[in-house]
């Protein structure tokens, strides 16, 4: 019997990456930020994935709080209206700062100061739970949101056989200057910056299991040097609407693979 497709809801993704040389030198110095799902996840439970998670009616920030492109040019970038395109940039920055304590904000005027430690501890745990929307965050500490140091990549939309559905929108962000990101989240069992060749080698040996939009984005920032690389690349993207890519399941015998652009993945 053929059933109605759940409706996708719009997410964020974050590519968070940063230049660490690498002491054997065997590797170029890009490393990206991944984090292992807990096992009891509704979605994607167990996998290794980049921070992000679906768009929250309280991620919708003023135009005067933010720096950087408009609505309207992320809205371009990514072929969808500018209220669509303003959640996701809201959303990838929520979830950057509460999966991992990274907050792309700043000062919204040169006097204004950064907020300190027990502040933007507060301010997290306050997100978490829901206490506190994005927009309360950015206004009680006079900070701007820096949409300036988010840089698109692509957007994908969950196959329509699945039952929980996505429509994400990938963004690049360098970690920034006297940052650090972490592992206090519950909903990872761990978190921590990989060389993208050695997580898809991890991959590859069953050691970690990476979804299909995850597996290609490393195989694409795998062949960059460095952040300049691959924010340049980004700029590239940024260039040209993102169109949606959209997998499709298709079954090979006893195992399903993914379907994207005639390329065949296995689903893990």
């Amino acid at each position: 019997m053929n059933t109605i497709p759940a409706l996708p809801r719009a997410a964020a993704t974050v590519i968070l990456v940063r230049d660490l040389p690498d002491p054997s030198g065997e590797r170029s110095p890009l490393q990206v930020f991944l984090q292992r799902r807990v096992p009891t996840m509704a979605f994607a439970a167990g996998m290794t994935v980049f921070p992000g998670g679906a768009v929250d009616p309280g991620d919708a920030v003023v135009p005067a709080r933010i720096q950087g492109p408009a609505p309207e040019e992320w809205g371009r970038r990514f072929s969808c209206p500018p209220g669509e395109a303003a959640g996701f940039v809201g959303a990838a920055v929520r979830e950057t700062f509460e999966e991992c304590g990274v907050l792309l904000a700043g000062p919204s005027g040169p006097g204004s100061p950064l907020p300190d430690d027990a502040w933007l501890r507060a301010a997290r745990s306050g997100l978490v739970d829901r206490t506190r929307t994005l927009a309360d965050v950015l206004d009680g500490a006079g900070l701007a949101l820096r949409a300036d140091l988010l840089h698109p990549w692509s957007r994908w939309i969950t196959p329509e056989q699945e039952p929980r559905r996505y429509d994400a929108a990938f963004f690049v962000a360098v970690l920034p200057a006297g940052q650090a990101a972490d592992a206090r989240t519950t909903e990872a069992v761990e978190a921590r910056w990989w060389y993208p060749a050695d997580v898809l080698a991890a991959h590859a040996s069953g050691a970690a299991r990476l979804m299909p939009p995850t597996f290609l984005t490393l195989t694409e920032i795998a062949a960059l040097p460095d952040t300049a690389a691959l924010t340049a690349a980004a700029a590239g993207n940024a260039e040209r609407a993102a169109e949606p890519i959209r997998p499709a399941l298709v079954r090979r015998g006893d195992r399903t693979v993914a379907v994207v652009g005639g390329r065949e993945i296995a689903m893990p």
